[in-house]
């Protein structure tokens, strides 16, 4: 069994690495690139050769290409040492046109240029746009700047090798004084009074490595960041991992004790605390509140994550189905061709023909008239709000299980070895309890799992009608934004959980069926 299951992850591992691969091409090769800039509207007025610098940026910041300005350039030559302050400025002021630059411009022109070309980039000069022949028109200053694109095999190296990211002390360049980790059995956050125990860092990119809370599972961590892909517009700058594990709704205030020992009502989640360089000195509230630059928090909410609402509405509707969709699946198979059959088929036979989006608003009209809500709302304590979103979720599911199970059931039916239980003297009952419905239920077992994680996926169109706050319309609001790291990092779990689903499937056919074996016997 472990040399199987070794095996299955490891080809599911490569599954998945070619899966991200073929999106990224998709991506980055074959989709127009300035498609990014059609809802952009900072984009939109931009002018002259500003608008090409900042077009050039946005490639970089969406993973295109490396861009690199030649006052960049300057930077990182002062910063090495290699020129000063006063050369750099000198340096930097480069002219509206190449004929215009000193000679100190020129040589360090010559330079960057020889730099870089060196290494594969592409160099792009723009005079500045003049109005009039003298002032520079809005947005026409000169620019210079190298570009190249990142290469595939470069591009997915630095994603899987980014996407597990440890905290240390050592995390943080700036000068934070004393670095190490310490224990308590107090947690700071309840002013040391309650016995809390917590590990926390100085040096580290998180206060807190970590903690206990009264929420589920009880014992937090943020020593290891999960990091699947930065946002640049369906959330900006937050990774997609975050916006899919991140709590939402209103603020949910409580009685905090901040470091300085300041008492207050806030949702504050002094737990999430991370390093924000100078901004004690920056900030009299920071001031009045913490001792040192872990400032920047996340807000404690109360509604359930995109991945929570997504699973809890899908693990409803999944248990829903199964309890509904099996019964009635054997019913039908027992009373084959009767009216219960036909009743049944006939509903299968509308699901599968009638478009989801068809009979979702169909659901939809008729429980908004039967007075249930038809939008979701995080902060309502109405728990109806669930209601069309799971059934809409089941009836699907369930008209597959009737589907699949009445098949097997009938399969079974007419196989040799219920013949010879018939023959063997046994009832119709033990032939049918004994032997068909096991052997029937094997393959929905083997869905069990699938449909469970599938539940952490939510589904698009059910979440989009119902406006349900969920994982599922994460990946087409980021296709409709052109937004290319949520398209990675959606597909790329997605993918997991493909392949976790099928191994789990495969470990739970063999514990209910004892014929079935994943270790090999020599013969």
């Amino acid at each position: 069994m472990a040399k199987y299951l070794l095996k299955r992850l490891f080809h599911g591992l490569l599954c998945v690495i070619v899966v991200v691969m073929l999106i990224m091409i998709m991506i980055y090769s074959l989709l127009d690139r300035n498609l990014i800039f059609a809802s952009d509207t900072v984009y939109s007025h931009q002018q002259n050769n500003q608008k090409v610098a900042y077009r050039y940026q946005k490639w970089e910041d969406y993973g295109y290409l490396d861009y690199v300005t030649y006052s960049d350039y300057l930077y990182d030559l002062t910063a090495s040492g290699e020129i000063d302050e006063e050369t750099r400025s000198a340096a930097v002021a480069f002219g509206r046109t190449a004929d215009k630059d000193s000679d100190l411009v020129k040589e360090y022109i010559e330079k960057f240029t020889n730099t870089y070309k060196a290494q594969g980039y592409t160099i792009e000069r723009f005079d500045a746009v003049l109005m009039g022949g003298r002032k520079i028109a809005n947005g026409g200053q000169q620019q210079l700047f190298a570009y190249k694109d990142i290469p595939l095999i470069y591009r997915l190296w630095d994603y899987f090798a980014g996407i597990f990211e440890i905290d240390n002390i050592n995390k943080i360049e700036n000068d934070v004084g004393d670095r190490g980790i310490s224990f308590t059995l107090y947690d700071p956050v309840y002013g040391g009074e309650k016995f809390s125990p917590a590990i926390i860092g100085n040096g580290t990119r998180h206060k807190y490595l970590l903690y206990c809370d009264s929420t589920f599972p009880f014992i937090h961590q943020n020593m290891l960041t999960i990091n699947l892909g930065t946002s640049y517009s369906v959330n900006m700058g937050v990774d997609v991992f975050t916006t899919m594990t991140r709590s939402q709704g209103s603020y949910v205030a409580s009685t905090i004790t901040y470091p300085t020992g300041l008492t207050e009502e806030s949702a504050d989640d002094l737990h999430s605390a991370t390093y924000l360089a100078g901004s004690l000195e920056s900030s009299l509230i920071y001031e009045s509140r913490y001792t040192d630059d872990y400032t920047s928090v996340d807000t404690v909410k109360g509604g359930l994550s995109k991945m929570g609402y997504s699973f809890l509405i899908g693990i409803i509707a999944t248990v829903l189905a199964y309890l509904i969709g099996v019964p009635i699946g054997i019913v039908m198979s027992r009373k084959k061709d009767k009216l219960v059959d036909k009743i049944g088929t006939f509903y299968i036979v509308f699901i599968i023909a009638v478009p989801s989006l068809a009979y979702i608003f169909l659901f939809k009209a008729i429980g908004g008239r039967m007075g249930l809500p038809t939008t979701f709302d995080m902060d309502t304590a109405n728990r109806l709000v669930f209601v069309l979103p799971i059934i809409s979720l089941a009836l699907p599911q369930i008209a597959n299980l009737m589907k699949w199970l009445r098949r097997y059931m009938i399969d079974q039916m007419n196989s040799d070895y219920v013949k010879f239980a018939r023959a063997g003297g046994l009832s119709e009952n033990e032939i049918f309890s004994k032997h068909i419905l096991k052997n029937a239920a094997i393959p929905i077992i083997h869905g069990i799992p699938g449909s469970v994680l599938g539940c952490l996926t939510g589904a698009i169109i059910t979440e989009r009608v119902y406006v349900v706050p969920g994982a599922g319309n994460l990946l087409t609001e980021a296709i409709n934004k052109y937004d290319n790291g949520v398209i990675v990092g959606v597909s790329l779990f997605y993918a997991i959980l493909s392949v976790i689903s099928i191994i789990l499937g495969d470990v739970l056919m063999s514990m209910v069926d004892p014929r079935i074996s994943f270790s090999s016997k020599a013969r």
